[in-house]
């Protein structure tokens, strides 16, 4: 990724997420789980945090299909899940999943 892209992205993510998620291999939860690592990883399963039933129990695999949904609005995508976002345009999305492909797997 280019870095003015990347540096978007970061942005992105950073306003959109930040608040209540880290990207950081050694931070722990805030309000929502580490997203180190999350492209690939088991919905639910961080060992950190203390998910909803829904999300312990949905079976997904974070992937840019599965993130894409749930950004899209998450409470749509996992009824009874307890984080709620609603993000509609569709280049916000893509470039906070891009990001979290390329930031967060180091």
């Amino acid at each position: 990724m280019a870095p003015a892209a990347a540096a978007e992205g970061e942005a992105l993510f950073r306003q959109q997420c930040g608040t209540c998620h880290s990207v950081k291999r050694d931070d722990g939860p805030r309000a929502g789980p580490s997203l180190h690592g999350v492209v690939g990883r088991k919905a639910g399963s961080a060992a950190d945090y203390e998910y909803s039933d829904a999300l312990r129990k949905a079976g997904i695999t974070w992937d840019t299909a599965t993130l894409e949904r749930w950004l899209t609005n998450s409470n749509e995508f996992l009824p009874g899940s307890v984080m709620n976002y609603r993000q509609t345009n569709d280049t916000v999305r893509r470039e906070i999943i891009r990001f979290l492909q390329t930031s967060a797997a180091d």
